[in-house]
């Protein structure tokens, strides 16, 4: 830093400002010294830096290993959201959706002194477990898995299955059917209440949900079996993936879409816009989740003022609509009796 000061002729404590973005520093000051930490190649000593204020810098992230495009998605938001506010990020992976493999991580982290810890929880036992360590270490979850004793942000997706479900139902549809998550998972059976809530106040027809998992693979099985109805016309699955499974089976059964049968899905990953026909989708935003959910832990690491001070954060996603819904046509119906 002495080098950078004495190149750019400035003290080393205005180096010091430029470097930690200060604003009172003159813009011809600032640029000077941007030059000199060019020119020298200048890297900040983020261990000398930390043992001076006795902060990593740090922060933790539990993700599990998927490759599913919601949990990848929160991975990243977090991580970019956490980069902007000037923190590295060490990642943990879990395997297995247990408190053990919870209390495992944590310990992984806390050895890397992380400030504070995010854990993208799909499962309630995730959650539960951060509870027997958050007296010792700051943490907050984000996704379905959540408990009374973390702070949580997460996706409304009772809001998002009657979003779905209320689209179907405007088009004309007498009802939906519904391709589900594993029910073991909460974000699965918040989308089945979410879609069952709103059959039930269009006093519409409840038909009995298909399980399934959060795969194409298991869309199209799935689906299989509801092209042997020919009296379904709408279906909302409960993520993209299971929907793309459902337009293969369609597909394959000679089906139109959104002809015969209108489609939705869940999650509003890019791809879904690509397939023929794009598919409607509720979006979840995970850029703004990541950036919730990481204010929500520096407010509780004392890294930012005015952070919201609620222990539940609930985003509600939008519906976009695309072409693989459309208004129920009755020569339809009549041609597959």
């Amino acid at each position: 830093m002495r080098d950078v000061a004495e190149l750019a002729g400035v003290s080393s404590q205005t180096v010091s400002r430029v470097i930690n973005g200060h604003p009172h520093v003159a813009d011809d000051t600032r640029q000077r010294v941007l030059a000199a930490v060019r020119a020298l190649d200048y890297q900040r000593n983020f261990a000398a830096r930390a043992l001076v204020t006795r902060r990593s810098g740090t922060l933790g992230v539990i993700g599990y290993e998927s490759p599913l495009y919601g949990p990848t998605s929160m991975l990243c938001s977090i991580e970019g959201a956490a980069r902007s506010a000037g923190y590295f990020v060490s990642v943990a992976s879990v395997r297995h959706l247990d408190r053990r493999s919870v209390l495992d991580a944590v310990d992984w982290l806390r050895r890397q002194s992380v400030e504070g810890i995010v854990a993208i929880a799909p499962k309630a036992s995730m959650a539960e477990a951060l509870g027997e360590v958050s007296d010792r270490v700051a943490c907050v979850t984000v996704g379905g898995g959540y408990s009374e004793t973390v702070p949580s942000v997460r996706i409304d997706n009772v809001a998002g299955a009657r979003l779905a479900t209320r689209h179907l139902l405007d088009l004309g549809h007498p009802t939906v059917h519904h391709v589900s998550g594993p029910p073991d998972w909460p974000e699965a059976a918040d989308r089945a209440s979410g879609w069952r809530d709103a059959l039930r106040a269009a006093a519409a027809p409840v038909p009995a949900a298909v399980p399934g998992y959060w795969s194409a693979r298991s869309g199209y099985e799935q689906g299989r079996r509801l092209v042997r109805d020919p009296s379904v016309t709408a279906v909302f699955c409960a993520s993209d993936q299971l929907a793309l499974g459902v337009l293969r089976a369609l597909h394959e059964a000679g089906r139109r879409i959104p002809g015969d049968v209108s489609v939705v899905g869940f999650d509003g990953a890019p791809d879904g816009g690509y397939v023929l026909p794009p598919l409607t989708s509720v979006r979840q935003d995970f850029t703004e989740l990541g950036r919730r959910s990481l204010e929500l832990l520096l407010s509780r690491v004392g890294g930012a003022e005015g952070a919201p001070a609620s222990r539940c954060e609930l985003l509600v996603p939008e519906l976009v609509v695309r072409q693989s819904t459309a208004p129920l046509r009755r020569v339809s119906l009549r041609s597959t009796r």
